[in-house]
């Protein structure tokens, strides 16, 4: 089904960027204003990690495909007028894969916060949370495929995209009235405390 078929049903906001792009800020924060529940992969994925004592990058992959199902599993069992941010590297998987997600899912309204970051800003701060990050994640060996990626990712623009400029300061009242307008809430509800 295409995204111009898609007349009824749910809403999703893909937060969307690579690894170490600020999604999980502007999830937050988008997340809090519009009282919308975030789905993210790291969230699912983390404390399943914890559970072993070794993962390599294929094992780490495939939980991360898990998780991505489990994401839309929750999505497509949820009631119609539910709104759900999800806070993913979509590019991890074909666009494809994501259409059949949305068209499963039940999704009529798709709308992207798309995290646009240089390769350089996203190594920087990939390599500043190496000894936070738990277990299991790729390494500083990441790093040089983290600054390819970041330097040629897209959006995947199956609807409306906001783009977030990482390497200036968030514009968040522009960001909160574009969503808001998306979602059809009234400005008045808009305001920053």
């Amino acid at each position: 089904m295409s995204k111009s078929s898609r007349t009824q049903g749910k809403t999703v906001v893909l937060v969307n960027g690579v690894p170490a792009s600020g999604k999980s800020t502007v999830a937050r924060l988008l997340s809090e204003h519009f009282a919308l529940p975030v789905l993210t992969i790291d969230g699912i994925k983390e404390p399943f990690m914890a559970q072993f004592d070794e993962i390599d990058r294929p094992f780490n992959r495939r939980l991360g495909c898990a998780a991505y199902d489990v994401i839309w599993s929750i999505v497509a069992d949820s009631p119609t007028q539910c709104v759900f941010i999800i806070d993913a590297w979509f590019g991890f998987q074909p666009k494809e894969a994501l259409e059949r997600y949305l068209d499963q899912a039940g999704i009529a309204t798709v709308l992207e916060v798309w995290n646009q970051i240089p390769g350089s800003l996203a190594t920087a701060r990939y390599a500043q949370r190496l000894d936070v990050r738990p277990p299991g994640h790729p390494g500083e060996e990441y790093l040089p495929e983290l600054l390819r990626l970041a330097d040629s990712a897209q959006p995947m623009a199956l609807g409306p995209v906001y783009t977030v400029d990482q390497s200036h300061p968030l514009d968040t009242q522009t960001l909160l009235e574009w969503l808001g307008n998306k979602l059809d809430i009234p400005q008045h509800a808009l305001r920053i405390a």
